[in-house]
Protein backbone atom coordinates (compact mmCIF):
# COMPACT_ATOMS: atom_id res chain seq x y z
CA UNK A 1 0.00 0.00 0.00
CA UNK A 2 3.01 2.28 -0.31
CA UNK A 3 2.51 5.08 -2.86
CA UNK A 4 5.19 5.50 -5.52
CA UNK A 5 6.19 8.84 -4.01
CA UNK A 6 5.85 9.79 -0.37
CA UNK A 7 5.77 13.40 0.81
CA UNK A 8 8.31 14.79 3.27
CA UNK A 9 8.65 13.26 6.77
CA UNK A 10 6.71 14.76 9.61
CA UNK A 11 8.46 17.45 11.56
CA UNK A 12 9.38 16.62 15.18
CA UNK A 13 7.02 19.23 16.64
CA UNK A 14 4.51 16.73 18.13
CA UNK A 15 7.01 15.92 20.88
CA UNK A 16 7.95 19.39 21.89
CA UNK A 17 5.62 21.56 23.89
CA UNK A 18 3.20 23.28 21.54
CA UNK A 19 2.16 25.69 24.25
CA UNK A 20 1.66 25.96 27.98
CA UNK A 21 -1.12 23.57 29.05
CA UNK A 22 -4.07 25.30 30.68
CA UNK A 23 -4.17 23.67 34.11
CA UNK A 24 -7.09 24.05 36.47
CA UNK A 25 -5.08 24.85 39.58
CA UNK A 26 -7.36 22.48 41.51
CA UNK A 27 -5.45 19.21 41.15
CA UNK A 28 -2.96 17.96 43.75
CA UNK A 29 -1.07 15.66 41.38
CA UNK A 30 2.70 16.10 41.34
CA UNK A 31 3.14 16.44 37.60
CA UNK A 32 6.82 17.37 37.94
CA UNK A 33 7.68 14.10 39.68
CA UNK A 34 5.88 12.15 36.94
CA UNK A 35 7.25 14.21 34.05
CA UNK A 36 9.16 11.31 32.49
CA UNK A 37 6.11 9.03 32.62
CA UNK A 38 3.87 11.67 31.09
CA UNK A 39 6.33 12.19 28.25
CA UNK A 40 6.35 8.46 27.62
CA UNK A 41 2.56 8.47 27.61
CA UNK A 42 2.41 11.34 25.13
CA UNK A 43 4.81 9.50 22.84
CA UNK A 44 2.94 6.19 23.15
CA UNK A 45 -0.34 7.99 22.38
CA UNK A 46 0.92 10.16 19.54
CA UNK A 47 -2.03 11.71 17.77
CA UNK A 48 -2.03 9.69 14.54
CA UNK A 49 -0.86 6.36 15.95
CA UNK A 50 -3.00 6.20 19.10
CA UNK A 51 -6.02 4.45 17.53
CA UNK A 52 -3.82 1.73 16.03
CA UNK A 53 -1.70 1.12 19.12
CA UNK A 54 -4.45 1.72 21.66
CA UNK A 55 -4.86 -1.79 22.97
CA UNK A 56 -1.23 -2.77 23.27
CA UNK A 57 0.79 0.41 23.86
CA UNK A 58 -1.12 3.68 24.29
CA UNK A 59 -3.95 2.82 26.68
CA UNK A 60 -1.90 0.53 28.98
CA UNK A 61 0.62 3.35 29.42
CA UNK A 62 -2.07 6.00 29.85
CA UNK A 63 -3.80 3.87 32.50
CA UNK A 64 -0.47 3.29 34.25
CA UNK A 65 0.29 7.02 34.34
CA UNK A 66 -3.05 7.73 36.03
CA UNK A 67 -2.43 5.01 38.62
CA UNK A 68 1.02 6.41 39.35
CA UNK A 69 -0.29 9.96 39.71
CA UNK A 70 -3.04 8.82 42.06
CA UNK A 71 -0.68 6.68 44.12
CA UNK A 72 1.92 9.40 44.47
CA UNK A 73 -0.74 11.96 45.47
CA UNK A 74 -1.92 9.71 48.33
CA UNK A 75 1.27 10.55 50.21
CA UNK A 76 -0.35 13.88 51.06
CA UNK A 77 -4.05 13.00 51.18
CA UNK A 78 -3.72 9.45 52.59
CA UNK A 79 -6.58 8.48 50.30
CA UNK A 80 -6.37 6.43 47.10
CA UNK A 81 -9.27 7.98 45.24
CA UNK A 82 -10.59 11.43 44.36
CA UNK A 83 -14.04 12.87 44.68
CA UNK A 84 -15.85 13.56 41.42
CA UNK A 85 -15.01 17.27 41.31
CA UNK A 86 -11.29 16.75 41.87
CA UNK A 87 -11.27 13.81 39.47
CA UNK A 88 -12.71 16.02 36.75
CA UNK A 89 -10.08 18.71 37.33
CA UNK A 90 -7.17 16.26 37.48
CA UNK A 91 -8.18 14.32 34.40
CA UNK A 92 -8.55 17.57 32.47
CA UNK A 93 -5.08 18.64 33.60
CA UNK A 94 -3.53 15.32 32.54
CA UNK A 95 -5.27 15.60 29.19
CA UNK A 96 -3.98 19.14 28.69
CA UNK A 97 -0.40 18.14 29.48
CA UNK A 98 -0.44 15.12 27.17
CA UNK A 99 -2.02 17.00 24.28
CA UNK A 100 0.58 19.76 24.62
CA UNK A 101 3.21 17.07 24.00
CA UNK A 102 1.55 15.58 20.94
CA UNK A 103 -0.87 13.02 22.32
CA UNK A 104 -4.21 12.45 20.61
CA UNK A 105 -6.97 14.93 21.36
CA UNK A 106 -9.32 11.92 21.45
CA UNK A 107 -7.27 10.05 24.05
CA UNK A 108 -10.06 9.81 26.61
CA UNK A 109 -12.40 8.41 23.99
CA UNK A 110 -9.82 6.01 22.55
CA UNK A 111 -8.98 4.59 25.98
CA UNK A 112 -12.52 4.84 27.43
CA UNK A 113 -11.37 6.96 30.37
CA UNK A 114 -13.53 9.45 32.27
CA UNK A 115 -13.35 11.08 35.72
CA UNK A 116 -14.91 8.02 37.37
CA UNK A 117 -11.66 6.16 36.67
CA UNK A 118 -9.95 8.40 39.23
CA UNK A 119 -12.60 8.17 41.94
CA UNK A 120 -12.86 5.96 44.98
CA UNK A 121 -14.79 3.16 43.20
CA UNK A 122 -16.77 0.60 45.20
CA UNK A 123 -13.87 -0.76 47.26
CA UNK A 124 -14.75 -0.19 50.94
CA UNK A 125 -11.14 0.57 51.92
CA UNK A 126 -9.34 3.46 50.25
CA UNK A 127 -7.51 4.96 53.22
CA UNK A 128 -3.77 4.27 53.15
CA UNK A 129 -3.51 3.70 56.89
CA UNK A 130 -6.45 1.28 56.93
CA UNK A 131 -4.98 -0.69 54.04
CA UNK A 132 -1.69 -1.02 55.85
CA UNK A 133 -3.46 -2.15 59.03
CA UNK A 134 -5.50 -4.71 57.10
CA UNK A 135 -2.83 -6.38 55.00
CA UNK A 136 0.57 -8.00 55.15
CA UNK A 137 1.97 -5.18 53.08
CA UNK A 138 5.56 -6.41 53.36
CA UNK A 139 4.61 -9.64 51.56
CA UNK A 140 2.70 -7.71 48.90
CA UNK A 141 5.62 -5.40 48.25
CA UNK A 142 8.05 -8.31 48.09
CA UNK A 143 5.84 -10.13 45.57
CA UNK A 144 5.65 -7.17 43.20
CA UNK A 145 8.83 -5.19 43.73
CA UNK A 146 11.05 -7.39 41.54
CA UNK A 147 8.37 -8.46 39.08
CA UNK A 148 9.85 -10.41 36.17
CA UNK A 149 8.11 -9.49 32.91
CA UNK A 150 9.11 -12.74 31.19
CA UNK A 151 7.63 -15.10 33.78
CA UNK A 152 4.99 -13.14 35.75
CA UNK A 153 2.20 -13.97 33.32
CA UNK A 154 2.76 -17.68 33.99
CA UNK A 155 3.82 -17.83 37.64
CA UNK A 156 1.43 -15.07 38.80
CA UNK A 157 3.48 -14.12 41.87
CA UNK A 158 2.47 -10.46 41.98
CA UNK A 159 -1.00 -11.06 40.51
CA UNK A 160 -1.89 -13.71 43.10
CA UNK A 161 -0.66 -11.48 45.92
CA UNK A 162 -2.82 -8.60 44.65
CA UNK A 163 -5.88 -10.85 44.23
CA UNK A 164 -5.57 -12.23 47.77
CA UNK A 165 -5.13 -8.74 49.22
CA UNK A 166 -8.07 -7.42 47.20
CA UNK A 167 -10.37 -10.08 48.67
CA UNK A 168 -9.31 -9.08 52.17
CA UNK A 169 -10.17 -5.44 51.46
CA UNK A 170 -13.40 -6.25 49.62
CA UNK A 171 -14.83 -8.25 52.49
CA UNK A 172 -13.31 -6.29 55.35
CA UNK A 173 -16.70 -4.77 56.12
CA UNK A 174 -18.82 -7.94 56.09
CA UNK A 175 -22.05 -6.06 56.68
CA UNK A 176 -21.56 -4.44 53.27
CA UNK A 177 -20.37 -7.44 51.26
CA UNK A 178 -22.21 -10.43 52.73
CA UNK A 179 -25.45 -9.83 50.85
CA UNK A 180 -23.86 -9.11 47.48
CA UNK A 181 -24.51 -11.34 44.47
CA UNK A 182 -21.55 -12.96 42.70
CA UNK A 183 -21.26 -10.36 39.89
CA UNK A 184 -21.28 -7.55 42.44
CA UNK A 185 -18.63 -9.31 44.50
CA UNK A 186 -16.46 -9.68 41.40
CA UNK A 187 -16.80 -5.95 40.70
CA UNK A 188 -15.94 -5.19 44.32
CA UNK A 189 -12.79 -7.31 44.18
CA UNK A 190 -11.81 -5.77 40.84
CA UNK A 191 -12.20 -2.27 42.27
CA UNK A 192 -10.07 -3.23 45.27
CA UNK A 193 -7.36 -4.49 42.90
CA UNK A 194 -7.35 -1.03 41.33
CA UNK A 195 -6.99 0.57 44.75
CA UNK A 196 -4.09 -1.77 45.55
CA UNK A 197 -2.30 -0.81 42.34
CA UNK A 198 -2.54 2.82 43.43
CA UNK A 199 -1.20 1.85 46.84
CA UNK A 200 1.72 0.00 45.24
CA UNK A 201 2.40 3.08 43.13
CA UNK A 202 2.72 5.12 46.31
CA UNK A 203 5.47 2.85 47.64
CA UNK A 204 7.88 3.01 44.72
CA UNK A 205 9.32 5.77 42.62
CA UNK A 206 7.15 6.70 39.61
CA UNK A 207 9.31 4.84 37.09
CA UNK A 208 9.32 1.59 39.09
CA UNK A 209 5.59 1.85 39.72
CA UNK A 210 4.93 2.41 36.03
CA UNK A 211 7.00 -0.66 35.17
CA UNK A 212 5.09 -2.92 37.60
CA UNK A 213 1.71 -1.80 36.30
CA UNK A 214 2.74 -2.20 32.65
CA UNK A 215 3.94 -5.77 33.27
CA UNK A 216 0.63 -6.67 34.92
CA UNK A 217 -1.35 -5.11 32.10
CA UNK A 218 0.66 -7.03 29.51
CA UNK A 219 -0.44 -10.29 31.14
CA UNK A 220 -4.08 -9.32 30.60
CA UNK A 221 -3.49 -7.94 27.12
CA UNK A 222 -1.89 -11.13 25.84
CA UNK A 223 -4.75 -13.34 27.00
CA UNK A 224 -7.14 -11.96 24.40
CA UNK A 225 -7.58 -10.93 20.78
CA UNK A 226 -8.49 -7.25 20.34
CA UNK A 227 -9.74 -7.61 16.76
CA UNK A 228 -13.40 -7.46 15.72
CA UNK A 229 -14.16 -10.31 13.30
CA UNK A 230 -16.45 -9.51 10.34
CA UNK A 231 -18.93 -12.10 9.06
CA UNK A 232 -17.18 -15.13 7.55
CA UNK A 233 -19.96 -16.06 5.13
CA UNK A 234 -17.85 -15.36 2.03
CA UNK A 235 -15.02 -17.58 3.28
CA UNK A 236 -17.56 -20.25 4.13
CA UNK A 237 -19.01 -20.02 0.65
CA UNK A 238 -15.68 -20.16 -1.20
CA UNK A 239 -13.88 -22.65 1.05
CA UNK A 240 -16.69 -24.93 2.13
CA UNK A 241 -18.05 -26.03 -1.25
CA UNK A 242 -16.82 -29.16 -3.01
CA UNK A 243 -16.67 -27.23 -6.28
CA UNK A 244 -14.58 -24.41 -4.83
CA UNK A 245 -11.04 -23.92 -6.08
CA UNK A 246 -7.99 -23.20 -3.99
CA UNK A 247 -7.63 -19.85 -5.74
CA UNK A 248 -11.16 -18.66 -4.94
CA UNK A 249 -10.89 -19.91 -1.37
CA UNK A 250 -7.58 -18.14 -0.72
CA UNK A 251 -8.79 -14.99 -2.42
CA UNK A 252 -11.72 -14.93 0.00
CA UNK A 253 -9.36 -15.63 2.93
CA UNK A 254 -6.96 -12.88 1.90
CA UNK A 255 -9.80 -10.42 1.40
CA UNK A 256 -11.06 -11.21 4.89
CA UNK A 257 -7.60 -10.81 6.44
CA UNK A 258 -7.15 -7.47 4.70
CA UNK A 259 -10.15 -6.18 6.68
CA UNK A 260 -8.59 -7.37 9.94
CA UNK A 261 -5.32 -5.70 8.98
CA UNK A 262 -6.93 -2.28 8.99
CA UNK A 263 -7.81 -2.42 12.69
CA UNK A 264 -4.74 -2.34 14.92
CA UNK A 265 -1.28 -3.58 15.67
CA UNK A 266 -1.28 -6.69 17.87
CA UNK A 267 1.34 -8.54 19.88
CA UNK A 268 2.69 -11.91 18.84
CA UNK A 269 0.65 -13.67 21.54
CA UNK A 270 -2.48 -11.72 20.64
CA UNK A 271 -1.99 -12.90 17.08
CA UNK A 272 -1.99 -16.49 18.33
CA UNK A 273 -5.28 -15.86 20.08
CA UNK A 274 -6.73 -14.17 17.00
CA UNK A 275 -5.73 -17.12 14.83
CA UNK A 276 -7.34 -19.48 17.32
CA UNK A 277 -10.60 -17.53 17.40
CA UNK A 278 -10.82 -17.26 13.64
CA UNK A 279 -10.00 -20.94 13.26
CA UNK A 280 -12.78 -21.78 15.69
CA UNK A 281 -15.26 -19.69 13.71
CA UNK A 282 -14.24 -21.43 10.50
CA UNK A 283 -14.52 -24.88 12.06
CA UNK A 284 -18.00 -24.00 13.33
CA UNK A 285 -18.84 -23.07 9.72
CA UNK A 286 -17.95 -26.66 8.78
CA UNK A 287 -14.63 -25.85 7.18
CA UNK A 288 -12.79 -28.94 8.33
CA UNK A 289 -9.43 -28.60 6.59
CA UNK A 290 -6.88 -26.01 7.61
CA UNK A 291 -7.25 -23.21 5.11
CA UNK A 292 -4.53 -21.43 7.09
CA UNK A 293 -2.09 -24.00 5.68
CA UNK A 294 -3.77 -23.99 2.30
CA UNK A 295 -3.55 -20.21 1.98
CA UNK A 296 -0.23 -19.78 3.83
CA UNK A 297 -1.66 -17.62 6.63
CA UNK A 298 0.95 -16.35 9.09
CA UNK A 299 0.60 -14.77 12.50
CA UNK A 300 1.64 -11.37 11.16
CA UNK A 301 -1.39 -11.46 8.85
CA UNK A 302 -3.53 -10.52 11.87
CA UNK A 303 -1.74 -7.20 12.43
CA UNK A 304 -1.63 -3.97 10.46
CA UNK A 305 0.21 -4.76 7.27
CA UNK A 306 1.97 -1.54 6.37
CA UNK A 307 5.03 -3.29 7.76
CA UNK A 308 3.74 -6.75 8.59
CA UNK A 309 4.56 -5.90 12.18
CA UNK A 310 3.75 -7.88 15.30
CA UNK A 311 4.70 -6.18 18.55
CA UNK A 312 6.58 -8.12 21.24
CA UNK A 313 4.51 -9.61 24.04
CA UNK A 314 6.48 -7.71 26.67
CA UNK A 315 5.50 -4.11 27.48
CA UNK A 316 6.81 -1.79 24.79
CA UNK A 317 6.92 1.96 24.22
CA UNK A 318 7.34 4.18 21.22
CA UNK A 319 10.45 6.32 21.04
CA UNK A 320 11.09 9.75 19.61
CA UNK A 321 14.07 11.87 18.78
CA UNK A 322 14.45 14.83 16.48
CA UNK A 323 16.66 12.93 14.04
CA UNK A 324 14.79 9.63 13.74
CA UNK A 325 11.23 10.69 14.52
CA UNK A 326 8.78 8.10 15.86
CA UNK A 327 9.95 4.52 16.29
CA UNK A 328 8.93 1.22 17.77
CA UNK A 329 10.26 -2.31 17.74
CA UNK A 330 8.63 -5.07 15.71
CA UNK A 331 9.21 -8.74 16.44
CA UNK A 332 11.03 -10.22 13.46
CA UNK A 333 10.22 -13.76 14.56
CA UNK A 334 6.71 -13.28 13.19
CA UNK A 335 6.90 -15.31 9.99
CA UNK A 336 5.20 -18.14 11.86
CA UNK A 337 2.39 -20.19 10.36
CA UNK A 338 -0.94 -19.47 12.04
CA UNK A 339 -1.94 -22.64 13.92
CA UNK A 340 -5.20 -24.29 12.91
CA UNK A 341 -7.83 -24.41 15.65
CA UNK A 342 -7.78 -28.21 16.11
CA UNK A 343 -4.03 -28.15 16.79
CA UNK A 344 -3.79 -25.24 19.15
CA UNK A 345 -5.76 -24.06 22.16
CA UNK A 346 -4.66 -20.46 22.52
CA UNK A 347 -1.78 -18.36 23.78
CA UNK A 348 -2.45 -19.35 27.39
CA UNK A 349 -0.90 -22.72 26.48
CA UNK A 350 2.47 -21.01 26.23
CA UNK A 351 2.74 -21.45 30.00
CA UNK A 352 2.65 -25.23 29.50
CA UNK A 353 6.23 -26.05 28.64
CA UNK A 354 5.30 -29.57 27.50
CA UNK A 355 2.61 -28.42 25.04
CA UNK A 356 3.23 -29.00 21.36
CA UNK A 357 3.25 -25.46 20.02
CA UNK A 358 4.30 -23.78 16.81
CA UNK A 359 7.56 -21.87 16.89
CA UNK A 360 6.33 -19.05 19.08
CA UNK A 361 7.52 -15.49 18.70
CA UNK A 362 9.83 -14.79 21.61
CA UNK A 363 10.52 -11.73 23.72
CA UNK A 364 14.21 -11.71 22.85
CA UNK A 365 13.56 -11.49 19.12
CA UNK A 366 12.25 -7.97 19.60
CA UNK A 367 15.47 -6.60 21.05
CA UNK A 368 17.53 -4.05 19.07
CA UNK A 369 19.42 -5.81 16.31
CA UNK A 370 16.93 -8.69 16.22
CA UNK A 371 13.83 -6.80 15.30
CA UNK A 372 12.59 -4.11 13.00
CA UNK A 373 12.75 -0.51 14.15
CA UNK A 374 9.93 1.42 12.54
CA UNK A 375 10.67 5.09 12.20
CA UNK A 376 10.17 8.32 10.27
CA UNK A 377 6.42 8.60 9.89
CA UNK A 378 5.38 10.28 6.64
CA UNK A 379 2.04 10.87 5.00
CA UNK A 380 0.48 8.12 2.84
CA UNK A 381 -2.89 6.42 2.46
CA UNK A 382 -3.36 3.71 5.08
CA UNK A 383 -4.17 5.53 8.32
CA UNK A 384 -6.48 8.42 8.99
CA UNK A 385 -3.33 10.50 9.27
CA UNK A 386 -2.06 8.87 6.05
CA UNK A 387 1.20 7.42 7.21
CA UNK A 388 3.98 5.43 5.60
CA UNK A 389 6.35 3.49 7.83
CA UNK A 390 9.94 3.10 6.71
CA UNK A 391 11.78 0.04 8.00
CA UNK A 392 15.33 -0.01 9.25
CA UNK A 393 16.86 -3.36 10.19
Amino acid sequence: MLPSQAPSPLMPMPFTYTGVPKLSGHCAFNFSAADSILRTTATDCWSSLAPYLANVVCCPQFDASLVVLLGQASGQSQRLGLNVTHARHCLSDVEQILESQGASEKLLEICSVDPSNLTESSCPVIDVNEIERSLNTSALLAACEKINPTIECCNLVCQNAISAAAEVLAFRHKNVSAALALPEKSTLISDCKSILLRWLASKFDPSSSNRIIRVLSSCDINKSCPLVFPDIKNISKECGEVTSTQTSCCNAMNSYLSRLQQQSFVTNLQALNCATLLGKKLREANIASSIFDLCHVNLKDFSIQESGCLLPSLPTDLTYDQTSGIGFICDLNDNVAAPWYSNYSGASSTCNKTAALPELPTATSSQPGKGVYIKDMVYASLFASSMVIHLLI
